[in-house]
């Protein structure tokens, strides 16, 4: 698919590796555990995209990070977090959660509920620089407004996004039915992006759930509902 001069690539949900463990049923859009593709070991400083969905009073014990930015978003359900930091926090559907593993961090992330499994998307970028501290940030996003790109993360925090260690803006937007957003990537950037819940058009195009596509600029992304969908922009160096 060419696109203002330049080729768009689409990764379709069915594409992704994918494993039932039973308690988690998870899809991997980059190489990850045991699926491994050298076609797809990331994009940019973008390393996971995981799209996990943990079975209730379930989740992951104890285990350690180190020069990660790790980000988790909770599609639906509740997810809750410790780690070696002592935050002991449960993140809801709409919550954005982040974490430099840095020079070393343990954390768990276990579903508390008896009877709603949680859907998350666990995003991994690589940071600019190791060794750095480890650091802990939430931000709520529930009550953002639809029909607008909502800035997540960046280099600098503006715009009150999540500071993070790497040139990567992460957009969210909830769109619904009709509602569109546009994005402009400058000359030199690079986007991914990933379609977490719905459909939607990129200039035209049809994504579904779980579908990405990869595009340098300069470029202007078009994106517009087709039922009531959410979507991860990642603005990459």
């Amino acid at each position: 698919m060419w696109h203002n001069g330049g080729m768009t690539t689409i990764r379709r949900s069915h594409e992704r590796g994918h494993a039932n463990h039973g308690w988690l049923d998870t899809y991997h859009t980059f190489s990850f555990a045991d699926y491994y593709d050298e076609n797809w070991m990331g994009f940019r400083s973008l390393r996971v995209i995981n799209d996990d969905l943990v079975m209730p009073r379930m989740g992951f014990g104890m285990h350690p990070h180190r020069d990660m930015e790790i980000i988790t978003y909770v599609l639906s359900g509740a997810l809750e977090h410790k780690d070696s930091m002592g935050n002991g926090r449960v993140i809801r559907a709409g919550d954005v959660q982040y974490m430099a593993a840095g020079t070393g961090v343990r954390h768990s992330e276990f579903n508390p509920s008896s009877d709603e499994a949680v859907r998350l998307l666990q995003i991994w970028i690589q940071p600019d620089r190791t060794g750095t501290t480890p650091r802990y940030a939430e931000k709520a996003l529930a009550d953002a407004a639809s029909g607008r790109l909502h800035l997540v993360t960046s280099k600098t925090g503006r715009e009150g996004s999540i500071a993070i260690n790497q040139d990567a803006d992460l957009w969210l937007a909830r769109l619904a039915p009709g509602e569109h957003v546009a994005h402009t990537l400058a000359a030199h950037r690079h986007a991914w992006l990933h379609v977490a819940a719905g459909e939607i058009t990129l200039d035209g195009q049809p994504l579904h759930t779980g579908d990405a596509a990869a595009l340098s600029g300069p470029a202007t992304l078009q994106l517009a509902a087709v039922g009531p969908a959410q979507v991860l922009l990642f603005d990459l160096a």
